[in-house]
């Protein structure tokens, strides 16, 4: 695996991996929480192009592996939109390369990501990096998500503590 890169959606041909990469991520999550109305599967090209979010990306020699985007509030906390990993490369640390890379980008930072309520893989990723469940809701009908946040009190804001040093 190579380390996390930027990625610029305006390519399109980047933009069509992430779109595929996604597809095929969301679909095992949907499985997972036995719904398939992730409003990810159907998103077009352009709605992906558009959506003003940053990227990282990981590859391998086969292609793209995974990726994850963000956006900074005006708070400071890094909100992840969206994590996907291609199924081929399940369970070989290409979710914790690209969180491990945002750390490292957003160090002390507090960060908020969401997910199915009952997807257990993500749950337990989320979890190991000491992100807690904040809150869950229903986002459309059928679909409950978990809100789980790291170093912020509820989503979208952060704590109010002072920061530590080291």
């Amino acid at each position: 695996m190579k380390p996390p890169v930027s990625l610029d959606l305006a390519d399109e041909t980047t933009a069509r991996d992430v779109l595929a990469l996604q597809r095929d991520a969301y679909a095992v999550e949907a499985a997972l929480i036995g719904l398939d109305g992730i409003p990810a599967l159907t998103e077009t090209l352009d709605e992906l192009r558009c959506a003003p979010e940053d990227w990282l990306g990981v590859a391998d020699d086969d292609g793209l592996t995974g990726a994850v985007s963000w956006r900074e509030l005006d708070d400071g906390t890094v909100d992840i939109h969206r994590l996907v990993v291609a199924p081929r490369a399940f369970r070989r640390g290409v979710a914790s390369a690209l969180l491990d890379e945002l750390d490292c980008r957003f160090p002390g930072r507090p960060m908020v990501v969401s997910t199915g309520s009952a997807n257990e893989p993500a749950l337990t990723l989320y979890a190991r990096r000491g992100f807690t469940i904040l809150r869950e809701r229903e986002v459309v009908p059928g679909l409950v998500i978990a809100e789980l946040g790291r170093g912020a009190s509820r989503i979208g804001e952060a704590p109010n503590t002072t920061p530590r040093v080291g």
